[in-house]
C-alpha cells in the first residue's frame, strides 16, 4: 500500500517559542516551558493553518501540547458551542488530556469536558448542554451522548485523534463509523496522532482524514515507514505469559513469533492456541499438507499469529505486518534484521518487540551496537495492566453491541434483568460472572477468521499447560 501524500502544500519552517502567536506564548509561559518539544514545534504552525496532519510520535513527545496550544488561536470563546472534539480510547487518557486542556487553556474562556464510560451521565451532560467547547472523549461514550442529544457536532472544528492506531482498530471501529455519520458534511480539519501507523490502520483512516500531511518525528525525512523496536526484560520461566500479556496490551493485527528451534515453536503455539488465540505454527518438521495450509491462510491473511523458525519464515511476503515479536532473540546477529524487517513495510509503521531474560539481554545490545539502532528497553506490562486495559476494550465492544440491538432484542433482554441482580448480589458468583465475560471477549476479539483444528488437538505429545484467559489489554506505552 502506497503512502498517500499531501500536494501543493508549501514547505514550512518549525517555530520556536518566541515565534508563537502572544496568546500561545502566554500559555507557555504559563506552565514554565523554555522550548518546545519537536512535535510541537513542527505541528503547531501547521494546526494553526489547518493543515490535516498524521504524526508518528511517541508517547512522552509533547504531543498533547502540540494539539491543544493551537486551540488558542483557532477557537471562539465567545460562541458556547462544541468547536473541537478529542477522541481517545481510554478514560485515564481522557482524563489525562482535559488536565493538560485546564492548564494550558486556563484564562482563555475556553471551557474543556472529559467524557467516558464507567461513569455517570449528569455531570457530563451538564457541561456538554452548557456549550463546551472542547469535547474529549471515547468513542462510545461521546456516541451515547449524540444519541441522546446532549450536544451536536454541526458547529465542529476541528476533529483530533489521539493514539489514532488503536481508534481506529476493530475493537473501536464500528463506533467510529457510527460516530462519523454526526459529522458535518462539510469538510473538518482533522488531526491524528499515533506512535505507530500500522497498514490497517492507514487504509482505515482515509474514512476520516482528506489529503493528510505526514511527519514523522522520529527522522529528518517526513514519511511514515519506520519499525519501532522495543525489548522487555522478563524472567526466562515466565516468558510464555509475558508474551500473552504483549498481545493483549498490543492487540496486534497481526504478527509473525520468531522463536530459534522447531521445538520451541511448536510450545509457543500451543501455548498460544490454550489461550485462545488464533495461532498456528511453521516449522520444517510439518508435514507437507500442513505446511501448505498455514500457507495458505498466511496468503488469505486469515492467520493472526504465525509462529515460526527464520528458515520456516524465509521467502514469506505477507502484507500488512503490524508486529514481530521475537520470542527469543537470534543467534545469528543478521537474522534480527531480516525478522524485524518483515514489519514497517509498503509506507506503514510497524513494531518489533523482542522479549529477553537476563543472559539474552547481551546479545540483543549487541544487535543494537552492530545496526546503531536504537532498542527502546520497557517494562513488562502486569496482571493489572492487562486487567484494566481488558476491562476498558470489553467495555467498549460491549456497548457497541448494545446500541445495535433494536426494540424487540431490548425487550427480550428485560427477562434477564432479575437473574443479572441477583448474580451481581450474590456471593460466590463472581467465578460464573467472570467466565460469561471471558468467553464473551475471546469471541469478540480473538476470534479466528476461518477456523483450523487446534494443534493440541493435532498432536497428543502436545506439552501441558494450564489453563487461563488471555487477559486484556491496550498499548503500553500511552
Amino acid at each position: 500500500m502506497s503512502t498517500p501524500t499531501a500536494e501543493n502544500l508549501p514547505e514550512m519552517p518549525d517555530v520556536t517559542i518566541d515565534e508563537l502567536p502572544p496568546r500561545l506564548r502566554d500559555a507557555v509561559g504559563r506552565v514554565g516551558w523554555t522550548k518546545l518539544m519537536p512535535v510541537q514545534a513542527r505541528a503547531i504552525p501547521r494546526l494553526i493553518a489547518q493543515r490535516n496532519l498524521m504524526i508518528q510520535a511517541r508517547t512522552g513527545s509533547g504531543k498533547t501540547g502540540a494539539f491543544l496550544l493551537p486551540l488558542l488561536e483557532r477557537l471562539d470563546p465567545s460562541r458556547q458551542e462544541c468547536q473541537v472534539l478529542v477522541l481517545v480510547p481510554t478514560r485515564e487518557l481522557a482524563r489525562q488530556v482535559w488536565q493538560d486542556a485546564q492548564v494550558l487553556l486556563r484564562d482563555s474562556g475556553l471551557r474543556s469536558v472529559a467524557v467516558y464510560g464507567g461513569v455517570g451521565y449528569g455531570s457530563q451532560t451538564s457541561e456538554l448542554k452548557g456549550g463546551a467547547h472542547v469535547v474529549i472523549g471515547t468513542p462510545g461514550r461521546v456516541l451515547d451522548h449524540l444519541l441522546k442529544n446532549s450536544f451536536k457536532l454541526d458547529t465542529l472544528k476541528m476533529l483530533i485523534f489521539d493514539e489514532a492506531d488503536r481508534m481506529l482498530s476493530m475493537g473501536f471501529y464500528p463506533d467510529m463509523l457510527h460516530l462519523r455519520r454526526y459529522l458535518p458534511r462539510r469538510a473538518i480539519h482533522t488531526c491524528m496522532f499515533s506512535a505507530t501507523f500500522p497498514a490497517s490502520v492507514m487504509s482505515t483512516a482515509r474514512d476520516f482524514i482528506r489529503d493528510p500531511e505526514f511527519i514523522n518525528l522520529s527522522t529528518d525525512h517526513v514519511h511514515v515507514s519506520e519499525v519501532e523496536h522495543v525489548s522487555y526484560l522478563v524472567d526466562g520461566m515466565d516468558k510464555d505469559r509475558s508474551l500473552v500479556r504483549l498481545i493483549e496490551i498490543e492487540n496486534p493485527t497481526s504478527a509473525i513469533i520468531f522463536c530459534n528451534t522447531k521445538a520451541k515453536v511448536h510450545y509457543v503455539a500451543v501455548v498460544l492456541q490454550r489461550f485462545g488465540y488464533d495461532a498456528d505454527e511453521l516449522s520444517s518438521d510439518l508435514s507437507q499438507g500442513d505446511r501448505e495450509r498455514v500457507l495458505d491462510r498466511v496468503r488469505s491473511r486469515s492467520l493472526r499469529f504465525l509462529v515460526a523458525t527464520d528458515v520456516a519464515a524465509r521467502g514469506l511476503d505477507i502484507p500488512e505486518l503490524s508486529h514481530v515479536i521475537q520470542y527469543e532473540p537470534p543467534e545469528d546477529v543478521e537474522n534480527y534484521v531480516h525478522r524485524a524487517g518483515r514489519t514497517g513495510r509498503a509506507g506503514a509503521s510497524g513494531t518489533a518487540i523482542s522479549l529477553v531474560n537476563s543472559g539474552e539481554r547481551f546479545a540483543l545490545d549487541r544487535i543494537a551496537k552492530a545496526y546503531t539502532m536504537e532498542i527502546q528497553a520497557l517494562p513488562i506490562p502486569t496482571d493489572e495492566d492487562v486487567a484494566t486495559v481488558v476491562a476498558e476494550r470489553l467495555t467498549a465492544l460491549l456497548e457497541a453491541r448494545l446500541r445495535e440491538r433494536n426494540k424487540l432484542q431490548a425487550e427480550r433482554s428485560i427477562r434477564f434483568e432479575p437473574l443479572a441482580r441477583s448474580l451481581a448480589a450474590a456471593e460466590g458468583e463472581l467465578p460464573l460472572i467472570t467466565m460469561l465475560l471471558d468467553d464473551i471477549y475471546q469471541q469478540l476479539q480473538h476470534a479466528p477468521v476461518v477456523a483450523s483444528p487446534p494443534l493440541a488437538q493435532q498432536r497428543p505429545d502436545a506439552p501441558p499447560r494450564s489453563g487461563g484467559g488471555g487477559g486484556g489489554g491496550g498499548r503500553r506505552r500511552r
